[in-house]
């Protein structure tokens, strides 16, 4: 019997670099983070995981899932912005997607900036030390699997 490999990755991450962070507001921040960091696609028109992210950020607290959509829906009312994507249904799969990258994690049914550290500490030591070694390095043995094979 053969095994056959899926093309399906065990994990994935996309990095984009954007110019330096200027005097943008809060949420324009955020934004080119998510777009950074790929939880957003550019020229993407709904983009209701900033203000997940940004309810996340602004509270400091553990939130439950709908306090988070509460929050989605006064942030986007108040930047004048269309309640597109703010079912809850859509704001929990928001929080999975920020639960997948490390940056939020949940306690008794609420999410949080993963162990209130700084973002950038997690950026550093999730996914930057963890994460994106782990792809690196498998990446690094399909390399050497073809220059064994020359």
């Amino acid at each position: 019997m053969s095994i056959v490999s899926k093309d399906i990755p065990l994990a994935e991450i996309t990095l984009r670099k954007y110019e330096k962070p200027y005097n943008s507001d809060r949420r324009e921040l955020v934004k080119k983070l998510c777009l950074s960091i790929g939880l957003l696609q550019p020229g993407d028109s709904r983009d209701v995981m900033v203000d997940v992210l940004l309810s996340l950020i602004n509270t400091g607290e553990a939130l439950d899932s709908k306090q988070i959509e509460d929050n989605v829906i006064s942030i986007r009312k108040s930047y004048n912005l269309e309640l597109k994507g703010v079912a809850s249904s859509n704001i929990r799969r928001q929080i999975k997607r920020l639960r997948d990258l490390f940056l939020i994690e949940n306690i008794n049914n609420k999410y949080r900036i993963s162990e209130n550290e700084p973002l950038i500490s997690i950026f550093e030591e999730k996914i930057e030390k963890f994460y994106i070694r782990s792809i690196t390095e498998r990446v690094k043995e399909y390399f050497r699997a073809l220059s064994a094979k020359e």
